[in-house]
């Protein structure tokens, strides 16, 4: 088993440019100490320079660094696209074997949408909406019903204010604040 009772184990995923990482930036923001951010790019583009491959290294990485964090008593926040054919069984297996609250959330977000808002990020430059088209997959939601479709009409504050409803996770004594 990974993690304690009390550990919350969150997992946002979507395409690119959907807002995942700026969603766990705020969810650790509202919390504060305690949340240990899991992010898919930093992974594997920063840490292993690997391309997204069915059996990549990264996959590995992700579940190591998340039951690590969750067995030393911190709240996990994993991002990222995470496509539910390379990483699907793996994140089956991390909330299977949490034996805390897993609450897992895809932020369904259209491809022109997802053009419109990378074009206001700073790594716009780093790829093309070509590339994009590439990696993009609408609705590519894990099996089993195990997620929170989250509409592209969700603001980042609305769907920030859902997760920390869904899971509770508020600080005693604190009021989350998106």
């Amino acid at each position: 088993m990974t993690g304690s009772r009390e550990t919350v184990l969150i997992v946002v995923r979507g395409p690119s440019g959907a807002g995942k990482s700026s969603v766990a930036a705020r969810l650790r923001a509202a919390y504060g100490r305690g949340v240990a951010l899991v992010g898919q790019d930093v992974l594997r583009r920063t840490v292993l320079r690997e391309r997204d491959i069915a059996a990549g290294a990264n996959i590995g990485l992700i579940d190591l660094v998340a039951r690590y964090a969750l067995d030393h008593g911190f709240h996990v926040v994993v991002e990222g696209i995470l496509t539910a054919d390379h990483y699907g069984p793996m994140l089956a297996r991390l909330v299977a074997e949490h034996e805390g609250r897993s609450h897992l959330y895809y932020l369904a977000v259209d491809f022109d949408e997802t053009v419109r808002r990378h074009a206001t990020r700073p790594q716009a430059t780093e790829f093309s909406p070509e590339d994009m088209a590439c990696w993009y997959r609408a609705d590519d939601l894990l099996p089993g019903g195990l997620e929170h479709v989250v509409p592209q009409r969700s603001t980042l504050d609305g769907t920030v204010r859902r997760i920390l409803a869904d899971t509770a996770l508020t600080p005693p004594g604190r009021t989350p604040r998106p």
